[in-house]
């Protein structure tokens, strides 16, 4: 999330005047930024996150520096910062794919194994026992196939390898049977894709490798509804190890990767799903591949780490706005990293955790972006009414909905503020937003913030 941070405002329950401290944001300095947060028990790269129903993040699988797969997991709670175990899977992997399906349970399915190679096994992960339980097998082992979670609540898995071949087959896994079954192929075999639900249902696969292990620059399209695959407009460089984020205006942002020289890239390309074709937009400040991608609550994307043409692990982030089409540095990670992984987490933050850093170091640390930008207009005209209440104002564009946040303690981190609901606009699209604080008089001194979304 991008937080537009308006202002802070202290009120004291003794005092006779509100003060308000117009700019005075803590952990919100105008700019983004990156904190460190608890590391993982188990340092891992190539491993999956899932952000459970709880808010908590679960991560699963990974390996080490000798590829040594594991199979432990761990649950990222953003109210302490801190990891914890939960259940271990039944087999170690990487390279696998992870699914929040609609019962909040995780399926996990595919990927390596430092010993018995890939994988046709599936397992799903219970929240609220953390426990796993295996499920149907895939029809063949596969790794780096994508999974997507269809409307109707199936799971879609499509492409993938098994180190001798690349596949064109589809399945589709029903959560309620637990059981797997064939869907229409792939125009032309590929692994290492990319694959995005479109607002239409149907789902577009991006580039990867081909049965020669080259990188590609067609697309295809699934159709959930005849189970069948066509061909859409081709990117115009071809890639694999990019990144593909669905905007809020239904087109699909690729970014960076590898072209068939194994060059990383700088460029981006948007996919309109309207027409199924593609146009450039603005390019990333550098190359890219390897890296990771989040969709932030105001609308823009975020990508972070990745490899550059010297295969070196990339040190900076950076998100790029779809009404400018440009993209503006977000400042140095605390740690390079590659192949890990990203999440985004109910307050708007990031977090970044894992993969693989200098000199092929493993890592176990984990990292917040916090992308909050410059202060906008102040609350205004904050006072205390006969029974305590707080009442208060500000102005800013009409569109987006905005919150208030509070706390009794200015320099407390942003997830322990309090969201105390909406802001109300007064007249509706006057761009004028009026709050009270019905429950002020139960706390000495109240700290407030103005957020959107």
């Amino acid at each position: 999330m991008k937080s537009k941070v308006k202002s802070l405002a202290k009120i004291s329950r003794r005092a006779t005047q509100v003060l308000v401290a117009g700019g005075l944001a803590v952990a919100a300095h105008g700019t983004d930024h990156f904190a460190p947060t608890g590391s993982l028990i188990t340092a891992r790269g190539y491993q999956t996150a899932t952000l459970l129903a709880s808010g908590k993040v679960l991560v699963v699988g990974g390996e080490d520096i000798h590829t040594v797969t594991f199979e432990d997991a761990e649950l990222y709670d953003p109210v302490t910062g801190y990891w914890t175990p939960t259940g271990s899977l039944d087999e170690g992997r990487s390279g696998h794919s992870a699914t929040l399906l609609p019962n909040g349970k995780v399926l996990v399915a595919g990927g390596n194994h430092w010993v018995f190679g890939v994988l046709d096994s599936a397992e799903v992960y219970d929240p609220s026992t953390g426990e796993w339980s295996t499920t149907e097998a895939l029809d063949d082992g596969r790794t780096y196939h994508t999974a997507t979670l269809l409307p109707n609540g199936k799971v879609l898995v499509a492409g993938g390898d098994n180190t001798f071949s690349t596949f064109s087959s589809s399945l589709l896994y029903d959560p309620d049977a637990g059981t797997w079954s064939s869907t229409g192929d792939l125009n032309v075999p590929r692994d290492a894709h990319t694959a995005t639900l479109l607002p239409n249902g149907r789902v577009i696969v991006v580039g990867g490798f081909d049965e020669q292990f080259v990188p590609m620059a067609s697309a295809e399209l699934y159709d959930p509804a005849r189970g069948e695959w066509s061909p859409t407009g081709s990117l115009g460089t071809a890639r694999q190890g990019h990144t593909a984020t669905l905007l809020p205006n239904g087109n699909v942002l690729v970014a960076g990767g590898q072209n068939p020289d194994g060059v990383s890239l700088a460029s981006a390309e948007l996919y309109d799903s309207a027409t199924g074709k593609w146009s450039p937009t603005g390019s990333l400040a550098g190359e890219r591949a390897g890296h990771t991608d989040a969709l932030l609550h105001d609308g823009r994307v975020f990508v972070a780490g990745g490899s550059d043409t010297q295969s070196l692990p990339v040190a900076f982030a950076e998100v790029y706005d779809p009404v400018t089409g440009q993209w503006s540095s977000s400042g140095p990670l605390y740690y390079v990293r590659i192949n890990h992984s990203a999440t985004l987490l109910p307050d708007g933050q990031v977090l970044l955790a894992g993969g693989v850093g200098d000199n092929e170091f493993i890592l176990a640390s984990s990292e917040l972006y916090n992308p909050v930008t410059t202060i906008l207009n102040p609350i205004v005209n904050p006072f205390r009414s006969g029974d305590g209440s707080v009442l208060f104002g500000f102005s800013s564009p009409s569109g987006p909905s905005y919150s208030v946040l509070a706390s009794t303690n200015s320099s407390s981190p942003l997830r322990y503020w309090k969201n105390l609901g909406p802001a109300t606009q007064t007249p509706p699209g006057s761009g004028q937003f009026q709050f009270t604080d019905h429950f002020a008089q139960d706390h000495p001194q109240r700290f407030y913030r103005v957020t959107s979304p």
